[in-house]
């Protein structure tokens, strides 16, 4: 169940990002890809910054709730631990991808002089998969934070009502 309810939500964004894309079109001048990154970046720091917030603050709960896994009178399971553990795995490299969005988003787009042929697309085409990259991790987080909580509270909760 946890694997199938984490491919399927990830795969619902990948495939909204894919939808996003088709609905863009081709993008046919290095002016036009100037634009496309200009307006994901108006929208883009604020959706990394968030997600990079996010994720921070579900790497700081996860270690908290090693801690009161450990000190509880329950005992838990090698699944809880390692579930936490996928948790964090999560959150830091949705923590990595939203600071290197970040990064790409703050790049001056249209300033720079000499620059390759293409560049432009080139960019824009790395923001953007990088930003729906970003937004499916954060999803699988949210999942996979889910599915622990529903195993540490099944683990705690008397009987066989979870």
């Amino acid at each position: 169940m946890k694997h199938w309810a984490i491919f399927s939500t990830t795969g619902l964004i990948v495939l909204i990002g894919i939808g996003a894309r088709f609905a863009i079109g081709e993008v046919y001048s290095e002016a036009e890809a100037t634009n496309l990154i200009q307006a994901l970046t108006q929208t883009g720091l604020y959706l990394g910054s968030a997600i990079a917030g996010a994720a921070a603050t579900t790497l700081a709960l996860m270690l908290t709730l090693l801690g009161l896994l450990r000190n509880s009178d329950a005992n838990f399971d090698a699944d809880a631990y390692k579930s936490i553990s996928e948790v964090a795995w999560l959150s830091t490299i949705s923590l990595v991808g939203a600071v290197i969005l970040l990064l790409l988003l703050v790049l001056p787009a249209g300033e720079f002089e000499k620059m390759p042929e293409g560049w432009y697309l080139y960019m824009y085409e790395v923001m953007f998969w990088l930003t729906v990259a970003v937004c499916t991790l954060l999803v699988a987080t949210v999942m996979r934070l889910f599915l622990t909580i529903r195993h540490v509270i099944a683990q705690i909760t008397p009987g066989d009502a979870i």
